[in-house]
Formats: structure tokens, sequence, C-alpha cells
């Protein structure tokens, strides 16, 4: 087998073992949700965890490996990313596996960009893109198959076979790795890495997102939210601050003067939050309300990526034909139609007649949306700004699902309390077992009823229980449909309308 090929395995696999864990886990949520006896607060920070490291370190674990040498910063990545995921695995309680998982975050903060650069660097010119296509739709391909066959995992095993999957594969990218990828490096890098900007980003963003998912526990009052999200604010301040000081920032202000470079960030960073808020409450509807098994939650989403798998390279034509404009203004609308059919199904729809069609919308949507995104973001800045550029609008997008999280937690507790405050209401049932079940609303779907609650009212508990998720639900979708709307209404108001502008070095 030629190097390139070993490469490409390599790259492949490990990506296929970050991309494949961050669906799965979804899909696991509810089974470790009962088995860690975790509130909802406590199954975010599992999410939150691994997208605060991966998302603040994503950009300096780029350049380290441009420095000190790609093959061993993505080796050193892959090592940390399987004992993290072993000691996920082993996790006895839901303190242990967020503490796990946030390791996780920083091992794929260094395998994810390493990827990619070591692809680039190991390819010529004309060979270079075919390599990238490769890697990109086997790493489509292991998208779609992750759910359904963790899915299968968590069903017929346990969920913490989700994450001990990750450790033969590991393996064998370090093998391959070790034997068959030769290293490289950027001979002129200079200057002192980063480090302030990304503590600043790492702090911002962790203080902000403690203080929203915390919040509904402790209340807005509480010292220490209070002191998280002033905290965190002010470091995200003092990030801007010092990314325009620095000799050699991790993220150059000056990109984002560029209209169509700064119009489709802004694009990413809405649309992103959308999507992310609607795939973490989706899988928990699909499975504790609905009934679906974890297998089945895991293919609901298959259509979505089919769609964008089969459609990617139609979808790469229409900047062509349209500039990138129009796409990216219609894509969003189109998504947007799709959050609102997600929010219409109730209680044990058919999946056929219920959501398979909201998905289908959604993964059309999503499909006239990423590839002229992706032309817009690289085709706003000069050949050598490209990586960077890349990786900038990559950790937009991690950042936005951080965010989304976050903020769509605190939206969904407090529709789900009202609402289930309003439904026990209504029962005629024993004041201190209505009180027991509120007391528990942090759990959302997940809580537990008294093992004596009689059946008759242990049903009528769980129908308030499920008509509050849905409601919760219902009001996700309409602000993640809000947010499609407001991204693609940035589209059309910052991006030129010919299309791509090119940067002032490429201009006549």
């Amino acid at each position: 087998m030629a190097i390139g090929r070993w490469i490409l395995a390599a790259t492949i696999l490990a990506s296929s073992m970050a991309f494949i864990d961050g669906t799965v886990v979804n899909v696991a949520l509810p089974f470790l949700q009962t088995n860690l006896n975790a509130t909802a607060i406590g199954i975010q920070w599992v999410i939150e965890a691994y997208s605060l490291f991966l998302s603040a370190l994503l950009l300096v674990g780029g350049s380290l490996g441009d420095r000190y040498g790609r093959r061993k910063i993505f080796n050193i990545g892959v090592v940390i990313f399987a004992i993290a995921s072993a000691l996920c695995g082993l996790a006895t309680n839901i303190e242990q596996l967020i503490v796990a998982r946030a390791v996780q975050g920083i091992g794929g903060a260094l395998l994810v960009p390493g990827s990619l650069a070591l692809i680039s660097s190991s390819f010529g010119e004309d060979e270079r893109g075919k390599a990238i296509g490769t890697w990109s739709g086997f790493s489509a391909i292991t998208t779609a198959i992750g759910p359904v066959f963790g899915g299968w995992l968590v069903e017929h095993w346990s969920w913490r076979a989700a994450f001990f999957l990750n450790l033969p594969i590991a393996l064998a990218v370090l093998l391959i790795s070790v034997w068959k990828v030769p290293e490289s490096r950027e001979k002129n890098q200079h200057g002192p890495l980063d480090w302030l900007g990304t503590t600043l980003a790492t702090v911002g963003l962790g203080g902000v997102c403690y203080g929203l998912i915390e919040s509904p526990r402790l209340g807005f009052s509480n010292p220490l939210v209070l002191l998280s999200l002033i905290g965190g604010a002010v470091s995200l301040v003092l990030f801007v601050f010092n990314e325009a000081r620095v000799r050699n920032p991790m993220v150059p202000l000056p990109l984002f003067r560029n209209r169509n470079f700064s119009g489709a960030n802004l694009l990413t960073l809405l649309l992103y939050a959308a999507l992310s808020g609607m795939m973490f409450f989706f899988t928990l509807n699909l499975i504790q309300i609905q009934g679906y098994s974890a297998t089945a939650a895991g293919a609901a989403l298959l259509p979505f990526v089919v769609l964008m798998f089969s459609l990617s390279r139609w979808a790469g034509g229409l900047v062509e034909r349209f500039g990138a404009r129009l796409p990216l203004t219609i894509g969003p609308i189109v998504t947007a139609v799709g959050f609102v059919l997600l929010a219409l199904p109730a209680i044990s729809g058919n999946y056929w007649t219920s959501f398979f069609p909201a998905v289908v919308v959604l993964g059309f949507g999503m499909t006239i949306v990423v590839a002229p995104l992706t032309t817009t973001v690289m085709g706003s800045v000069g050949e050598e700004q490209a990586g960077v550029a890349s990786g900038i609008n990559n950790a937009i997008s991690r950042t936005a699902g951080l965010l989304a999280i976050a903020v769509f937690g605190v939206v969904m507790l407090h529709a789900f309390s009202q609402t289930l405050a309003n439904r026990m209401n209504e029962l005629q049932m024993d004041e201190q077992l209505k009180h027991s079940v509120y007391e528990q609303r942090v759990k959302l779907a997940g809580l537990e009823l008294p093992p004596n609650t009689d059946s008759a009212t242990r049903e009528k508990i769980k129908g308030a229980v499920a008509e509050s998720f849905v409601f919760g639900f219902r009001v996700i979708m309409f602000v993640s449909a809000a947010l499609a709307l407001a991204s693609g209404a940035s589209a059309w108001l910052l991006l030129r309308k010919s299309g791509l502008a090119k940067p002032k070095e490429q201009r006549n």
C-alpha cells in the first residue's frame, strides 16, 4: 500500500473516532442518565465538557502540530482521546464521566486539526483535493453509520460500549501512524503561541456555560452563577483585546474586515447553534418520550446524512451558478421549515409521517448551506490564510453548539417546569407525591416515581411529564427556526451579491 493510502487510513480512522463519539454519545445520554442517576444539567455537562475544550483548543492544536510535528501532536491527541475514552467507560458517577469527557475534548483538539494537516502536507496539489474528498466521504459514511451501530451497542450491551469502541480504533491509528506516516512541520513558525488567548477563550466560554447551565438549579441571583457569567463575559472581552495586540494571535481579527468572511461566520454561529440544540434534545425526545429504541433513535437522522452526502456535489455547484448569497439565504430558510416541522409531532406518532418529513426538509436545507458556506469562507481570504480561516470557521461551529446547549437547556428547563406544574395541579392525587415529582424537574423526562405509586397514578404522571417535555421541545424547535432565519438574513445582508469577493492581494 502506498504511503498516501496509509496516511488516509490513519486520518480517516482517527477523525471517525472523534466524529462517531460526538454522535453516539447523544444516543447514550438517556441510558447513562438512568444508570448514573444524573439530572438534565449533568447530561448537559457530558456534552459541554467535551465541546468546551475542543472549541477552545482547536486552533492552538493545529498550531502545535505545525510547530512541533504534525504526526507527533496527532498521535498525542489519539493517545489522550483513547485514555479518556477508557475513563469514560469506567466512570461510576456523572462527575467522573464529565471530567473524562473534558480530557477527551483536549485529545480531540489535537487529533482533529492534525488529520487534515497531515493530508495537506503529505499530498501534492494535484492529489490533495482527491485525498481530502476521500477523507470527507468516509467521514460522512462513518457519521451516518456511527449512531446506528452505537445505538445497537447501547441497546444490547451498555452505554459504556459507546466509549470502549474507541480503544481498538485508536490502537489501529497509532500502529499505522508510527510505522507508515512520515513526520512534517512548518519550518517558518516563529514567535510564541497565543497561550494567553487560549486561556482567556477557555475561561470565558467555560464561565458563561457554567453560569447558564447551573442557573436553573441555583438561580441567576446565586453568587456563583453571577460570578461565572460576569467572569466569563469579561474573559471573552479580554480575549478580543488580546487577539488585537499579540504578534501571533490565535484568531487574526483583520480577517473579519472582509464582509464575506464575517457574514459566513455569523451564519455559522447562528445556524449551527440551532442545529446543535436540536440534536441534543431530539434524541432525548425519541427515546424517553416517543419510546424509540437506541438503534431506531440512532437511525432517525440517517435521511439527513444521506441527503447531505448524495447531494454535496450538486450543492457545491450552486456557488458557480448563483453566487454564495442566494443559496446561503435560501438554505437556512428551508432549514427553518424543517425545525418547525419537527415541532409538530405529539406523542407516539409513526416515524414516517411525523419526524421523517421534517428530517428530510432539514437535511435538504443544510445541504444547500454547507458546500457554499465552505467555499465562501475559503474564497474570502488569500491562499496563505486558508488554513487559519478554515480553523476559525470550524471553531465557531463548535462554539455555537457549546453555547446553544447551555442556553437551550435554560429555555427547556423553564418551559418544562412551568408546564409540569400546571399539569400536576390538574391531577387529583396526593400533594406530597406532586411535590416529590416536581422537585425532580431538573431530570426532565428522566425523573423517577416512588416505587409504591399505583399504576393508574403512574400513567397520569408519565403523561404529564411527556406533555411537558414535548411542549419544551416545541419551544426549542421554534427558537431554532428563528436562529436559522436570522442566519439567512445575515447572509443576505452581509454577503456581496456577486458571491465571493476576492481578497486585496488577488485583485487587479
